[in-house]
């Protein structure tokens, strides 16, 4: 797909994390030891859904996959974690350029070297 092209829903791209991402993802997870106590001492809610992942952090590239276009330009992404969980990323444009590969933006593996050279 030529690196111009508008996302498609269902296209894989790579999602740079924020600093805002990223505290939210860390926010929501539990250590496997936390669930155990909490099981063990009767405090797990019935049905809770425990997320546990490797920590995540400002500037990680994630794969994501496109699954809203808007006709703004920005897309919502269903961002792969390293864990047992996903983000959702809602209204996210693209890096170019201009923006750079900076966090909290999305794009196409083979547009990451054309944006570290032309900024």
């Amino acid at each position: 797909m030529r690196c111009d092209a508008p996302p498609r829903a269902g296209e894989l791209v790579l999602y740079t994390l924020s600093h805002d991402d990223a505290l939210y993802v860390n926010a929501r997870r539990v250590t496997p030891a936390d669930v155990q106590d909490q099981v063990l001492e009767a405090r797990w809610p019935v049905g809770a859904q425990a997320h546990v992942g490797a920590a995540a952090r400002d500037g990680m590239v994630q794969p994501a996959l496109v699954v809203g276009v808007h006709e703004d330009g920005t897309v919502n992404l269903q961002v792969f974690l390293d864990g047992t969980d996903v983000l959702w990323a809602r209204g996210k444009r693209a890096a170019s350029a201009e923006s750079g590969a900076h966090p909290g933006r999305w794009h196409r593996n083979d547009d990451i070297h054309k944006i570290s050279t032309e900024t």
